[in-house]
């Protein structure tokens, strides 16, 4: 089980290094139909390509899955995710139903999951998929720095 979750937070990986080298912000996400463990969506951050401001790497692969699986409501899906979601992602994962949450890298400024808003552990938040932080953290966030780094 291990390994598997690993390998999807590679693929997540992959996905952030390709938005990093178009010059967004190296996150990606891989969104995996836990029945099946299909594949339904990947992405990474497109935020400059679109002009827009919402177009994380989380919103992205929970839009694709919906239309995949014609459902608003990805009950039986995974999220894999190489940086803690903001709170406008965690938001959009509790609505879309997410079963289960993995992430690298904590992120102590813009989280929303373990940090910040904690938007799963709030009253209002009315899904709260099971969360599993820091899988391969040291490689997630090393993108991110690396990335930093070339901009400093």
């Amino acid at each position: 089980m291990l390994q598997e979750v690993k390998s999807y937070i590679q693929m997540a990986a992959d996905e952030a290094n390709k938005a990093g080298s178009r010059g967004e912000v190296p996150v990606g996400a891989v969104l995996v139909d836990s029945v099946n463990d299909e594949i339904i969506a990947a992405a990474g951050n497109q935020t400059k390509e679109f002009t827009d401001p919402t177009a994380h790497a989380e919103l992205l692969v929970i839009q694709q899955g919906g239309r995949r699986l014609e459902n608003t409501h990805l009950t039986g899906c995974d999220l894999y995710v190489t940086l803690e979601p903001c709170p406008m992602c965690a938001q959009a994962i509790s609505f879309a139903r997410i079963r289960r949450l993995y992430f690298g890298a904590y992120d102590p400024k813009g989280g929303g999951v373990e940090h910040g808003a904690r938007i799963f552990q709030q009253s209002t938040c009315h899904h709260h998929p099971e969360v599993y932080g820091g899988i391969e953290e040291k490689m997630c966030g090393a993108l991110l720095r690396s990335f930093f780094d070339g901009k400093r």
